[in-house]
């Protein structure tokens, strides 16, 4: 083997070693940047699902803000609708009240309650009110009743009151009373 030859194979040894090393070093290379990569899309996927998760979680919070505001302005307009309803269907209720009032129901009413009133004093002292407006029917009511009564210095829509005082006792017949405690009392059920 001359010196060239020897030369020509030791120079491609060397070539072949270098390629080696060079395309070990590569692969090398390779996997680092790869494991690199692969860190780098996981960081970047992780950061994207965070992302999203906050993307989602605040337009969710949005949108129970604007629910619960639009659930707010819904039950403020049904409770308005309802109270203007309430008071129509009061203001009905009265002028039907003002109807029952002119009529002989109304007489046989006041002569009931007067006289339930007068039996429950057991011969106790009983101060018998009636309203204002039916003052014109004062006559008539003692007459049948064979009660004193007594108008009242305050209007209370109709009916009767009675105190009978050593007992303590106050018998409130009068339209006002159960208006208000219906009124009180009154809501809309929409089931």
């Amino acid at each position: 083997m001359t010196i060239e030859e020897k030369l020509k194979h030791f120079l491609d040894a060397s070539i072949e070693t270098a390629n080696e090393r060079s395309v070990r070093t590569i692969e090398e290379y390779q996997k680092g940047l790869d494991s690199v990569f692969d860190a780098y899309k996981a960081d970047v996927y992780r950061k994207q699902a965070l992302q999203l998760k906050f993307s989602e979680e605040n337009l969710r919070k949005e949108k129970n803000t604007e629910v619960s505001k639009r659930q707010m302005e819904i039950r403020r307009a049904v409770g308005e609708k309802q109270e203007e309803l309430k008071q129509n269907l009061f203001h009905e209720v009265e002028e039907k009240l003002e109807s029952y009032k002119r009529t002989d129901a109304y007489d046989i009413y006041l002569k009931e309650w007067i006289s339930r009133a007068k039996e429950f004093a057991d011969q106790e002292e009983i101060q018998i009110y009636i309203d204002p407006a039916d003052k014109n029917k004062l006559p008539e009511l003692e007459k049948k009743t064979g009660a004193k009564l007594t108008v009242s210095e305050y209007g209370f829509q109709g009916g009767m009151r009675a105190v009978i005082r050593s007992k303590n006792i106050l018998i409130d017949q009068s339209f006002e009373t159960k208006l208000n405690e219906i009124k009180k009392d009154f809501s809309f059920n929409f089931e």
